[in-house]
């Protein structure tokens, strides 16, 4: 019985994954390293410590993994205060109508505790949400499956019982190793991501309840009936 509905923050409450590309496309420039777009792409749904260790690795990059995570994040809150922080449409009317249908709700993401909380609070939605969960918590970030289970604890909710929202590979394979149904978001604005690990994708959530996600819910537990 679906019980709980756990959201990944980027990409799925928040447009933030350019902040990301821009960031790191910056100092990976001003280091003589020039990369296209979707050279980011493979690190979405990741935490900075383990981008930047990649990364530092592939290009021999002379800083610390600290320093340039330091880096990004200034880079980032630039980008954020010009900008504002950017909601993904729809999103606050659909996390509105779960938490009064009566559903739990918990946010796991790859980033900070504290920008998770700040994003929450300018989209309005902190107190819809029961939990916050961030993989700084846990022992092994996306796609291990360590913050969604953290999540699913922290609810009282059995695993099996909840249905992850994600937008990236790794994130639907971290919803998927945690044994929840996962609905895969493909956002048309955004660059196409490997969803495969989804039981069911959407596009938008206008119009979107929890009925329906019941539905998607009942259909991805088929198979394992």
């Amino acid at each position: 019985m679906l019980a709980a509905i756990i959201f990944d923050m980027d990409g799925v409450l928040v447009d933030s994954e350019y902040t990301y590309f821009q960031s790191k496309s910056q100092i990976l420039k001003e280091a003589g390293h020039e990369v296209v777009e979707s050279y980011h792409f493979q690190f979405m749904g990741t935490t900075g410590e383990y981008m930047w260790e990649q990364m530092k690795q592939e290009f021999s990059l002379p800083l610390s993994v600290p320093e340039y995570v330091q880096q990004m994040t200034s880079l980032r809150q630039a980008m954020i205060e010009r900008d504002g922080i950017r909601v993904i449409p729809y999103v606050q009317d659909f996390v509105k109508r779960l938490h009064e249908s009566g559903l739990k709700l918990a946010v796991a993401s790859s980033s900070s505790l504290a920008e998770i909380k700040t994003n929450l609070a300018a989209l309005g939605l902190t107190d819809y949400f029961s939990e916050v969960v961030s993989t700084e918590e846990v022992a092994h970030s996306k796609p291990a499956p360590d913050v969604y289970l953290a999540a699913a604890k922290r609810l009282g909710v059995d695993p099996k019982n909840c249905l992850g929202i994600e937008d990236t590979k790794n994130g639907t394979g971290a919803v998927s190793n945690a044994g929840m149904v996962c609905v895969g978001f493909a956002n048309p604005a955004f660059p196409k991501q490997d969803l495969a690990f989804a039981d069911q994708i959407i596009t938008t959530f206008a119009e979107l309840d929890a009925k329906k996600l019941n539905t998607m819910y009942q259909k991805g537990r088929e198979p394992h009936a």
